[in-house]
């Protein structure tokens, strides 16, 4: 496997994933499946993250607990992204969201900004990228530099399914920023989706076939 890249191969993922890639799944158990997929590949992800100590109190005694160091925002890529976002505020409600905005040029397939909204304190943040498809990789690409000019430091990948030439494009790009996924499909077919992938998740998400 590319260094830099976890594939997080476990049962309950497997299981849901095939549920995502059918196309028979209805938007609604789309939904479902993928904000689950997200909630057990973030805790991969943030596996690493720095915590401090924090004295709190049981009922029975006091305990010497943990707190992350550092805040957590999630940074989905619009409009797919925002179903990945979902399951990981779900274990992370305190986190803050950083909108990005990245329409796919249909002839080029290449990735053009139209929005970015970011919370101030990106440098001081660790920022999670949410992104279903990891297809050409221009999109990622594209976002981890808006991020990084606008001041991030600490920047994680996570997405759904993967392909070697999104990986390749992605660590040639960003060599620093590690990627999480469920899975790493063969190949990209002429519209660069990947196949056998799960089709356009932002159409299957939001109901828009």
């Amino acid at each position: 496997m590319t260094p830099g890249v976890t594939v997080v191969d476990h049962p309950l993922i497997r299981v849901k994933m095939t549920r995502i890639r059918d196309v028979g799944t209805s938007s609604e158990k789309f939904r479902a499946r993928l904000a689950e997929v997200a909630s057990l590949l973030l805790f991969e992800a943030t596996r690493d993250l720095a915590t401090r100590a924090e004295n709190i109190r049981t009922p029975l005694a006091p305990f010497e607990g943990a707190a992350l160091v550092r805040p957590v925002i999630i940074a989905p890529i619009l409009r797919a992204g925002l179903g990945i976002s979902e399951g990981m505020l779900r274990i992370l409600p305190d986190a803050t969201v950083a909108h990005i905005g990245m329409k796919r040029d249909e002839e080029t397939h290449r990735p053009v900004p139209y929005y970015f909204n970011p919370p101030p304190n990106l440098a001081e943040a660790d920022v999670i990228v949410a992104d279903p498809m990891l297809a050409t990789g221009h999109s990622a690409s594209a976002t981890i530099d808006l991020l990084k000019k606008a001041g991030a430091k600490s920047i994680r990948l996570v997405c759904c399914v993967s392909c070697n030439e999104g990986l390749t494009q992605m660590r040639t790009a960003h060599p620093d920023v590690p990627i999480f996924t469920a899975a790493v499909d063969p190949t990209l077919n002429e519209r660069a989706y990947i196949v056998p992938g799960l089709g356009d998740a932002g159409d299957r998400y939001f109901g828009t076939l």
